[in-house]
């Protein structure tokens, strides 16, 4: 851990030397030799200098260019998850309260990922012990029978418990079925949603965010219908046209002005890539007001059809929220994968997130709700839990963890992380895959932090295995370091002066949009209302497939 006296000495030294210097670096690399380990430089940090030969690789960042804010990395806390979080902590506490802080401490220069986004199904999902929603009288459309409470008790309680360490935390709700009577099928297990329960279930929906509410918890974003074009029967899904979406959600989004909730996004999609240009965008032409944005998964298609939805509709907001591996797969394939898909890839694709699937899990994929057939094989969660208490992380939780770490606030209630303008030259230029990121200060004054997330590929040459360490230049501000990134993932970051390219208005998605502000302790300018923050833009900016990456196929699956 970086000792807070030489944050100190970099931060308050005015010349400016000491604003292009390297002292933090994380490290993950493909032998798994480093996992997640920080390196302190001082008292011999990397240096830029004037600029010389360049290396076999050349990363040129251009911080005049920015784009979105990354909002975070994190999985869904499905009731399998929480029950076996819950389980754990029963076990072990001092283990579980370690796991927790190891996922999700956002403290700048902690060891941990600090994981700060989470998604939650409302009702039941595939991993759920029993079907079930919120409501399941049949035709009760007044909605009397409404019971918050049918999610198990351990849900609320590990996520009060991951609350308690993680106070910038962004909540997203999704069902992943209206309650079986809104259906033609009469079950949340497949089936289509009816026209004639539109109002009765954005009253639903409604409950929900009022019901979290009054357990003290603040969400910030809804959807209507997690993957709408999906109705595998055998667990709760269901098919919702754009159109139905979009009158759900024109008349959700009136509820929720009326009733408090005016600063909570409604994300809309919430499925694969391969359709970006057809249901996100026929949602937004039908009702583009009441949509912060849409979201994606990485189960058909390539991320790439992102970029239909931004050309389409700039302003809208893009999340990337789910992907699974399984049991059995290659570790650093995983890795190489994730990052160039998800962790750089949907950011570099204007992405405002990246998370995986389950958060937690045991060792077979388990527990499933019983008669299911959505991982096969057994989803992979983010870390696995055994029955004896301990835990181990997964190859998820090692990309996700780099990539976090470059975009988590440098200050409590300081801005996100935002993406800026980076290229990769020389010769071994295909062997790094590159994101880069500006962190804004709370004082105006501080200087910005600039990240960067490099994945080195180079592992064959000629068909033979061959990891190679890749001597790179670094050209910042006319100026050059110089450093050899190990096959691996890396994250590294230095300080400089603003030089005007960020200011304070272009982060006003800062932490504290989404917490209680006088609970948090923070004073927002005249120039930048609560209200303001919540709302603001960027204005910058078959069932098995195969993938190619970096020369190989990697498996992956679909479990619609």
């Amino acid at each position: 851990m970086r000792l807070s006296t030489v944050f100190a000495s970099v931060l308050t030294c005015a010349a400016p030397i000491f604003s292009q210097q390297i002292y933090d670096i994380w490290t993950t690399t493909w032998d798994r030799s480093q996992l997640f380990t920080y390196n302190n430089l001082s008292p011999n940090p990397i240096n830029f200098n004037s600029p010389g030969a360049k290396g076999s690789a050349d990363i040129v960042i251009n911080d005049a260019q920015t784009y979105q804010s990354v909002w975070g990395y994190g999985a869904s806390l499905t009731d399998s998850s929480a029950l076996i979080l819950s389980n754990l902590k029963a076990k072990n506490s001092d283990s579980y309260w370690k796991l927790l802080k190891y996922l999700f401490d956002p403290t700048d220069g902690a060891n941990s990922a600090g994981f700060s986004y989470l998604r939650i199904p409302l009702g039941a999902s595939d991993f759920s012990a029993t079907v079930y929603s919120f409501d399941d009288v049949s035709g009760d459309t007044a909605l009397q029978h409404f019971n918050i409470n049918k999610a198990p008790s351990y849900l609320f309680s590990v996520l009060n418990d991951i609350r308690s360490i993680n106070n910038v935390l962004r909540i997203h709700l999704l069902p992943w079925s209206p309650p079986g009577w809104m259906k033609d099928s009469g079950t949340m297990n497949g089936g289509n949603f009816l026209d004639k329960y539109s109002t009765a279930y954005a009253n639903y929906l409604l409950k929900s965010l009022q019901a979290f509410k009054s357990k003290g918890i603040n969400v910030y974003a809804i959807g209507i219908q997690n993957e709408p074009e999906n109705s595998n029967p055998t667990y709760p899904t269901c098919i919702m046209t754009p159109a139905q979406e979009a009158s759900v959600a024109k008349t959700l989004r009136s509820l929720m002005n009326k009733n408090g909730f005016s600063g909570v996004k409604i994300i809309g999609y919430d499925h694969n890539w391969i359709d970006a240009s057809g249901y996100p965008i026929q949602l937004m032409n039908d009702d583009s007001n009441d949509f912060a944005g849409v979201a994606f998964h990485c189960y058909a298609g390539s991320v790439a059809q992102q970029d239909a939805f931004h050309a389409a509709y700039p302003k809208k907001d893009i999340f990337f929220t789910e992907c699974s591996g399984t049991y059995g797969s290659d570790w650093w394939s995983d890795i190489k994968w994730y990052m160039d898909n998800i962790f750089i890839g949907a950011i570099e694709h204007n992405a405002h997130s990246g998370l995986m699937w389950n958060l937690a899990l045991d060792g077979n994929g388990e527990p499933m709700l019983p008669g299911t057939n959505s991982c096969s094989p057994p989803c992979r969660p983010v870390v696995t839990v055994n029955s004896d208490g301990s835990w181990s992380v997964n190859q998820e939780f090692y990309a996700m963890a780099q990539a976090s770490k470059a975009i988590l606030p440098r200050d409590a209630g300081g801005p996100w992380g935002k993406r800026i303008g980076v290229s990769v030259g020389g010769n071994l230029n295909w062997a790094l895959r590159v994101g880069a990121f500006v962190t804004g200060r709370a004082n105006s004054n501080d200087w910005l932090r600039y990240s960067l997330v490099v994945l080195n590929w180079d592992d064959n040459s000629n068909g033979s295995w061959n990891p190679t360490p890749v001597k790179t230049t670094i050209e910042f501000r006319g100026k050059q370091a110089t450093y050899t990134f190990p096959v691996g993932i890396t994250t590294l970051w230095w300080y400089a002066p603003n030089q005007g390219h960020s200011k304070r208005a272009e982060f006003g998605d800062s932490v504290v949009e989404f917490v209680n502000a006088t609970e948090a302790g923070v004073a927002f300018s005249d120039e930048v209302s609560f209200e303001d923050a919540i709302g603001e833009e960027d204005s910058d900016f078959d069932n098995t497939i195969y993938t190619k990456s970096n020369g190989e196929k990697i498996r992956r699956f679909r479990f619609d």
